[in-house]
């Protein structure tokens, strides 16, 4: 009886070590193909959820996988804190385990990352010197031109997705002491501008932003993922 108590251990422990290395090959070739297609200076780190593994990958369904990619950039934008949350996975574990991830298809892709305010500020008309989250939203600082007149100033503005990027619009104004008034419709014309920020990887598109202190946090998603779409 011991010896037989014994084995169903060594079995278990067995078990246990054998689903932690496929689950650990699995997570290394899904991290090699994103940073391949997306030239990332290093693999993500890449998280399959879940225990054991191997019922998942017998299935060849896997309901969250986790992504961490941190910074990562796209022409002349850089975001920090790249996140990425993939569920509902379809890939059977004899093609992840034979560089086949192409055929790894997710129901959603949800991708969360902070654009920081310098970013931001590069795409923003002459005159602005800062951006800062505040109670009342985002403010603009700077020096802007009223009819050819430079007048400094505070601005609220507010962000929001389109189909071009992040739109910054003017609120709300607020002259400096003893200056002359800022006319809000003119700074609109003026200040109002987009960061070509539009979809993050994995074809995520941006649904919500909200200032924070270290810049835009921007969340993305996409549907019906395939890996064999990307690039």
């Amino acid at each position: 009886m011991r010896a037989f108590l014994i084995l169903i251990v060594v079995l278990a422990i067995a078990l246990i070590v054998g689903d932690r290395v496929a689950v650990v090959l699995a997570q290394n070739e899904i991290a090699r193909k994103i940073a391949a297609d997306y030239q990332l200076p290093q693999q993500p780190s890449v998280d399959i959820r879940g225990f054991p593994f191997l019922t998942q990958a017998v299935d060849g369904k896997y309901h969250d996988i986790g992504i961490r990619v941190g910074d990562w950039s796209e022409q002349k934008l850089s975001v920090h804190n790249l996140d990425i949350t993939l569920t509902d996975v379809a890939a059977p574990l004899t093609d992840l385990l034979n560089n086949r991830t192409s055929n790894l298809v997710a129901a959603t892709a949800s991708a969360t990352a902070v654009v920081p305010y310098d970013t931001v500020q590069g795409f923003a008309p002459k005159g602005v010197e800062s951006m800062s989250d505040s109670p009342d939203g985002l403010r603009v600082t700077g020096t802007f031109s009223m009819e050819g007149i430079p007048v400094p100033g505070t601005v609220v503005v507010t962000v929001a997705p389109t189909d071009d990027g992040i739109e910054v619009t003017p609120v709300s104004v607020q002259s400096a002491a003893g200056g002359p008034t800022i006319s809000l419709a003119l700074l609109r014309r003026t200040l109002t501008f987009t960061v070509p920020l539009q979809r993050l990887p994995l074809g995520a598109k941006l649904t919500s932003i909200e200032p924070g202190a270290d810049g835009l946090h921007v969340t993305a998603v996409a549907h019906d993922v395939r890996f064999s779409d990307l690039p």
